[in-house]
Formats: C-alpha cells, sequence, structure tokens
C-alpha cells in the first residue's frame, strides 16, 4: 500500500470506530426511513397531478439524474475536506427536497423536488467511505451489510409509516414527516457523528470526470465493478419503478382503477410488498451475510445475488395472483441483500484509502446513472405491456451476473 494509504488509515480507537459505524447505520436509517415513507404514495400523488406511468417513472429519474451528477462530487469533497461536513451538508438538502415535495402544487415542483432531494441524497458513497475509513478488510462485508440493514429497515418501517399517514392525512403528508427525519438525522449527525479522515489527508489529487474513469480503468476489478453496477441498477430500477403500477392494475378492481379508492388500496397492497422486501433485506444483511461471505466469497454472491433477481424478475412478470407475488419478492430481496454489500465490499477493497471517497462516489455515479436509464423507459415499456419492465430487467441483471464472472481477488489484503 502506498504512504498516501498510510496517513489516512482507517481509525484504531475502538470506541471511535464504534461511533463512527453506529453514526452512519442511523444516518443512512433515517434517510432511506424517509424515502420509504413516501413510496407507497409517490406514483400515485403524481397521477393525481394528471402524470401518466411514463411522466411517474420520469420522476424518479430526475431523482437519479442529480444523483448521477453529483455522486462523485460529495465524495471527492469528503476525500478532501473530510466525511462529517459533507454529510450534514448533503442531509440538508435532502430535507428540504422533501419538504418541497409536500408543499408541490404541480408537477414541475414535484419534479424540482425530486431534483433537491436527489442531489442532497447522492451521499451513499460519503457514508461508505466514512465505514471504510473504520474498517479493516476482512471485516467490511459485514460492515457494508449492516449499512444494506439500514436500507431494509428504512423500507420496513418507511412505507408502513407513508401509507398509514397518507390514508389518514392526504398524499402529501408523508413528505412532511420525510422532511422532519431529515431535520433529526442532521441534527444527530451534528451532535455525534466523528470525522473519520483528517481534511487534506490525501496526497493523490481526484481526478474528474473521464480523466476519473481513466484512472481507475487499470485497477483490479473497478471497470467490471462499474459495468456490473451500472447494467444491474439499470434492471432493478426498471422493475422498481413499474413495481407499484404493476401491483396497481394488476390487483385492484378495475371499477375503482384511478380514483381516490383506488389510490388508497394500491397504496396499501404496495405497502405490504415494500414491508416482506425490507423484512427479507434486513434478515439477510444484518446476519447471513457474515458468514455467507466467509462461506463463499464476494464474487459468488454477486454472481448468485444477481441470478436470483433475474429470476425473481421473470417470476413478478407472471404471478397470476397477488399473494403469489410475495413468493418471488423474497427471491428478489435475498438476491438484493447479498448482492450489494458484496460488490460495495470488493469495490472498497480494490482501491487505496486515499481514493475511497472518489471510487465509491463513482460507483454511486454508475448507480445513478442506471436509476437514469431504467426509469426513463420503464413507463414505456409498462404502457407496452406490463410486464414487460421486469423481463427486460431481468435480462440486463443477467449480463450483469455474466460479467462478474471475470472478478478477481482483490490488491489490498482483507487484514
Amino acid at each position: 500500500m502506498s504512504e498516501a494509504a498510510s496517513v489516512s488509515a482507517p481509525i484504531v480507537e475502538e470506541s471511535q470506530r464504534k461511533r463512527a459505524l453506529a453514526v452512519a447505520f442511523v444516518t443512512l436509517f433515517l434517510d432511506l426511513l424517509g424515502f420509504g415513507v413516501i413510496i407507497p404514495i409517490q406514483p400515485f400523488y403524481a397521477e393525481s397531478f394528471g402524470a401518466s406511468p411514463t411522466v411517474v417513472t420520469l420522476i424518479g429519474a430526475s431523482y437519479s439524474l442529480m444523483q448521477f451528477v453529483f455522486a462523485p462530487v460529495w465524495g471527492r469533497l469528503s476525500d478532501r475536506i473530510g466525511r462529517r461536513p459533507v454529510v450534514l451538508i448533503s442531509v440538508a438538502f435532502g430535507g428540504v427536497g422533501f419538504l418541497v415535495f409536500g408543499l408541490a402544487q404541480s408537477l414541475v415542483m414535484l419534479f424540482v423536488a425530486r431534483m433537491i432531494a436527489g442531489f442532497g441524497n447522492a451521499n451513499l458513497g460519503t457514508v461508505q467511505a466514512l465505514v471504510a475509513d473504520v474498517t479493516p478488510g476482512h471485516a467490511r462485508t459485514k460492515a457494508m451489510g449492516l449499512l444494506g440493514a439500514a436500507f431494509g429497515l428504512g423500507f420496513v418501517f418507511g412505507p408502513v409509516i407513508g401509507g398509514l399517514v397518507g390514508s389518514a392525512f392526504g398524499p402529501a403528508a408523508p413528505a412532511f414527516v420525510s422532511a422532519a427525519l431529515a431535520g433529526l438525522n442532521w441534527l444527530l449527525a451534528f451532535a455525534l457523528l466523528p470525522e473519520t479522515r483528517l481534511p487534506g489527508a490525501a496526497t493523490v489529487r481526484a481526478a474528474r470526470g473521464l480523466r476519473a474513469l481513466g484512472e481507475v480503468r487499470a485497477l483490479v476489478n473497478v471497470p467490471r465493478l462499474l459495468v456490473i453496477i451500472l447494467v444491474f441498477t439499470t434492471g432493478f430500477s426498471l422493475m422498481e419503478t413499474a413495481l407499484a403500477l404493476f401491483v396497481e392494475h394488476q390487483f385492484v378492481a378495475k371499477d375503482i382503477l384511478g380514483t381516490d379508492a383506488g389510490h388508497r388500496t394500491a397504496t396499501r397492497l404496495t405497502t405490504w410488498v415494500l414491508l416482506a422486501v425490507g423484512v427479507t433485506a434486513v434478515i439477510v444483511q444484518g446476519g447471513l451475510i457474515g458468514p455467507a461471505r466467509r462461506r463463499l466469497g464476494e464474487k459468488a454472491l454477486i454472481v448468485g445475488g444477481a441470478a436470483l433477481c433475474a429470476l425473481s424478475f421473470v417470476g413478478i412478470a407472471l404471478v397470476p395472483s397477488y399473494a403469489l407475488l410475495f413468493a418471488p419478492i423474497v427471491v428478489l430481496s435475498v438476491g438484493s441483500g447479498v448482492f450489494s454489500p458484496s460488490q460495495s465490499s470488493l469495490l472498497s477493497r480494490s482501491v487505496d484509502a486515499d481514493r475511497q471517497g472518489a471510487t465509491l462516489g463513482l460507483s454511486q455515479s454508475a448507480s445513478a446513472l442506471g436509476r437514469i436509464l431504467g426509469p426513463a423507459v420503464s413507463g414505456l415499456l409498462f404502457e407496452r405491456a406490463h410486464g414487460m419492465p421486469f423481463v427486460v430487467g431481468a435480462a440486463l441483471i443477467g449480463v450483469g451476473a455474466a460479467v462478474a464472472l471475470g472478478l478477481r481477488p482483490p490488491d489490498q489484503p482483507e487484514a
């Protein structure tokens, strides 16, 4: 490892390490809880402004466009000035986005709100870099799995809260709950989050744009992982943005479809599906990922996780009833639950410490690009055939599994 990497070695004090990991977990949990709160109502809230399925999915694409642009910016900035100030600034912008969403009076304002939130929530790479700062290589998959569990917990409680609040107080109310959660998140991070990286510690100046991609091209696994992340996320977002619409149009009675009663029914059905996703993800990423990684290795988990996701997509497209929908949903949750922390861990172990923020920022940028491409066509595919986004998504994720077969052990040792 280079001298620069040793300058910015992980924190050694156990109490500070545990504190940083705990705050990172809480930060992502509250981020995803706020995001999860509006998931059950977002498609139907947009439909109340006259949005078609294509426009509904494009609202999600606008959120991801901002993440694509700003994820590497946040990552590079955190390498230079530290993780703490970047987390605080980004969480604040996310809260503003939720507030504007709740106050929106038009589709244009919904787009603006999601773009503000996307700018703020482009901080996953920074939080992952924070975890990498304080975690040795052999423990990194488990640590990334805990971050995944934070995602899962957000999806467990968020949609339930959003469904209940939306049903009781109207479709705008969950956005204000999300804004309040962002405010709480900022206060906790301000009071408790330690700095895990000294400002200016990196001696390698991070390149930008195409130069950054050129610099990582020669690194073991990094180009291949970025391709995998791009195609996986594109395929996954095809499913993700079409799922609520699929539930609405397949399982809501035709005589109430598009009415307030229909939207309430679709919200309730979607909430239960997302609850199943979250519970399974918590079990997999919170308790099973560590033993699975030790037994099988990161490469096998990446390939196997992608394959399970592809199979589950086909199952969703072919499912004949709402009750049977939960079988492929559980398979999907297991697949994504082992894929995501494994690819994050392998990527972080494939670069030196002074490139953690920038490289993980690039990975979030690749993910965000996938979340632009997928939603951009998901609505169009859905309007042609309700199962088409899932079939196309399965094909793309299958490509990602094939590319993952060429992954190699990283240069960095595990300990």
